[in-house]
């Protein structure tokens, strides 16, 4: 009888994962073992929406993406998508795929415009004062 990765005995033959989870892939390694992105020192906010970079040159001529950085490409290449929504499309802890971001940003692949600040936002009298000035018309 042989060890699983535990020590616990396990039946010649049997698997250690179900067939269900597939391959296990840790984030550190997509990552190279980073935790930040880049040395720009980027932050990503889960509604920070993530676009294609039009002028960015094609996916394929590039070596040093890897198959996470291209599933990513993919997902935005289709509509704009927040930083949530790409690691949900993507299946990918946040974490990894803020790293995986800031690797695409420096390289001038996606950008990132940031959600506005709820201090800059109109107050909301004013807004309620806009929509009674439009029924007013």
């Amino acid at each position: 009888m042989t060890e699983d990765m535990t020590g616990a005995p396990r039946e010649p033959g049997s698997q250690w994962y179900d067939n269900e989870a597939g391959p296990l892939v840790r984030p550190y390694a997509m990552t190279g073992g980073r935790t930040k992105p880049g040395p720009t020192g980027v932050r990503f906010d889960l509604i920070a929406l993530v676009t294609l970079d039009p002028a960015a040159p094609d996916v394929d001529d590039d070596l040093a993406l890897g198959p996470e950085h291209r599933a990513l490409i993919g997902l935005c290449r289709t509509e704009t998508q927040s930083v949530a929504e790409l690691a949900a499309g993507a299946d990918l802890p946040v974490g990894v795929v803020r790293v995986l971001l800031g690797d695409l940003l420096e390289l001038g692949r996606v950008t990132v415009s940031r959600p506005v600040p709820p201090a800059q936002l109109p107050d909301e009298r004013i807004l309620r004062e806009v929509i009674e000035g439009l029924r007013a018309l």
